[in-house]
Order: structure tokens, then C-alpha cells, then sequence
């Protein structure tokens, strides 16, 4: 599944409502705790999650983790492809490489054998971005999410906190 919405839709609430109903569920956390506001964040994020939840943090190899992970896990959630993409991006921008890369994410979610629901910004409805570097970003973001949402069998869209079916059924 993957999950969608702006900024502060609700989409991470949301996302991890829906993996309570799993046993064995591994939070993959793709943030960087690169200021205190970014801290303070992850901080209550993780104060949110239930405790017997697995976390396991991954901003370079989302491949590796889910191929790995999902041998032990009921389901994977990730949260969220938006910061993951950022990191790939802010290190010396898109590349045939990271596209590449981003293409053995697609086939590891996949091949697991856990269910995995990601959550990730919707960029397509948001203002173009004064620099150039937003641009790549916006675009890279966009193209991925393309990607998930062909391979995924549901796609909900966040909006006010309230979910609506792209793909499949709530």
C-alpha cells in the first residue's frame, strides 16, 4: 500500500492505524536527524509507535532492508520515501546510478514476502519550486511514487486526515 498526502494530511497516522492489525511489524525509519527540529520530530514519532514495533533506520540501502526484514516481519512500513529520496538527491543529485537503485527498491518490495505499506508526500499538486534543485527533487519524488503506486494493489491519498481510495479499497 502506498500511502499519500501533503504535508501534516495524516498519512503517517494513518499508515500505521492500518499495520496495527499486523503481529510483526518493522517500522523503517528513513529520516535523518539533521537538527533539532528533525530530532524533535523523530522523537514523537517514536512515542507514537507501538512499542513492540521493530524500527529499524536505513537513508542509503531501503533495498537491502526490506529484502531483509521482510524474511522476519508480517509487515514492513516505511516512512517515509519523501526524506529517503531527498537524501538520495541532496547527495550530488539524480544519477543513472540512484535510478538504478530506486529500481532495486521497486523489485525488492516486490519480492518480499511481508506486506509493505509506504508513505511518501504527494508532490504533484504543490508549487513549483523556485530552484532548480527543488525541481530535480519534485520530479525524482514524483517519478518514484509513479513507480510504488504501479506495483502497489492499494493507494490511498490522505487529505484533512481523511482517506481516499486511488487504488484499490480502503
Amino acid at each position: 500500500m502506498l500511502v499519500l498526502g501533503g504535508v501534516r494530511s495524516g498519512k503517517s497516522r494513518y499508515a500505521q492505524s492500518e499495520a496495527s492489525r499486523f503481529a510483526r511489524v518493522t517500522f523503517v525509519a528513513t529520516a535523518r536527524r539533521s537538527d533539532s527540529e528533525m530530532r524533535r520530530k523523530i522523537a514523537t514519532h517514536r512515542r507514537e509507535r507501538p512499542r513492540q514495533w521493530k524500527t529499524v533506520e536505513t537513508q542509503t540501502d531501503l533495498d537491502q532492508v526490506i529484502l531483509r526484514e521482510g524474511a522476519s516481519s508480517d509487515l514492513l512500513l516505511v516512512d517515509c520515501l519523501t526524506t529517503y529520496c531527498g537524501g538520495l538527491v541532496a547527495a550530488r543529485g539524480v544519477s543513472p546510478a540512484k535510478r538504478q537503485h530506486l529500481a532495486s527498491v521497486i523489485e525488492a518490495i516486490v519480492s518480499t514476502r511481508a506486506s509493505v505499506f509506504l508513505v511518501s508526500n504527494e508532490v504533484g499538486s504543490g508549487v513549483v519550486p523556485a530552484f532548480k534543485s527543488g525541481r530535480v527533487y519534485r520530479d525524482f519524488l514524483g517519478e518514484v511514487n509513479q513507480q510504488v503506486a504501479r506495483v502497489a494493489s492499494h493507494v490511498v491519498l490522505l487529505v484533512a486526515g481523511i482517506p481516499v481510495a486511488i487504488k484499490g479499497k480502503l
